[in-house]
């Protein structure tokens, strides 16, 4: 099987929600030593950006879509755990990433992760529902270069205001670059509560953070 029928095969599985086949394809990549890196880039990444696409459309509704995200994190946490043991991930920056407290939604946030893994960010993910103070917490812990928050939620919104203000009333502003997303979100609400960028999809997300980190 070549590299080329894989990474056709990984976005596949993507569309077709099939984790059981994504899982084994991940472990027959490694198996056949080809490169993780661009199997979840080209393949997995790429099947789960054509997803969202098709749920824009209203070609696929959100349960298939929410099991698309699911199938892509089975797969690219084994190739993540491969590439981290073997020692070839170069890391350019740590990238700490969370949902906002009162927000459960956390589908757009999965492919922003995998897409920066993809370009050698090491990424600390907090999952849904994560109160300011926490994420704080965790970017001093791992010592953070970027907090990036997600708020899909318009009453949640705030939280980001809200992590902006602690920082700044810490002393600790400085010390991270911030990003905010999320569909309430935008360039406007960046600037008005501080934040250093904003991203409005996942591939903005990335060129944002690599920029971001070259002012680190």
């Amino acid at each position: 099987m070549s590299i080329e029928d894989i990474i056709l095969e990984a976005r596949e599985t993507i569309l077709q929600c099939d984790q059981a086949r994504a899982v084994g394809l991940a472990e027959r990549t490694l198996a056949e030593g080809y490169d993780p890196v661009e199997v979840i880039s080209a393949g997995f990444s790429y099947g789960i950006r054509e997803m969202g696409e098709l749920f824009g459309r209203g070609e696929v509704f959100l349960p298939q879509l929410i099991m698309s995200s699911e199938v892509m994190k089975a797969a690219v946490k084994i190739l993540d755990a491969a590439i981290v043991q073997s020692g070839v991930a170069q890391y350019k920056g740590i990238f700490v990433i969370a949902t906002v407290e009162g927000d459960v939604h956390d589908i757009g946030k999965g492919i922003v992760i995998s897409l920066l893994k993809t370009q050698g960010i090491q990424v600390h993910d907090m999952g849904r529902d994560v109160s300011v103070v926490k994420i704080i917490e965790k970017a001093l812990e791992v010592k953070a270069d970027i907090i990036g928050t997600s708020a899909l939620l318009t009453t949640t919104l705030m939280s980001q205001k809200k992590l902006e203000d602690e920082l700044r009333k810490n002393g600790l502003r400085e010390q991270f670059k911030t990003m905010v997303g999320g569909a309430p979100a935008t360039q406007r609400w960046a600037d008005r509560i501080g934040a250093d960028a904003y991203a409005e999809d996942a591939a903005e997300a990335v060129t944002k953070a690599l920029l971001l980190l070259k002012r680190t």
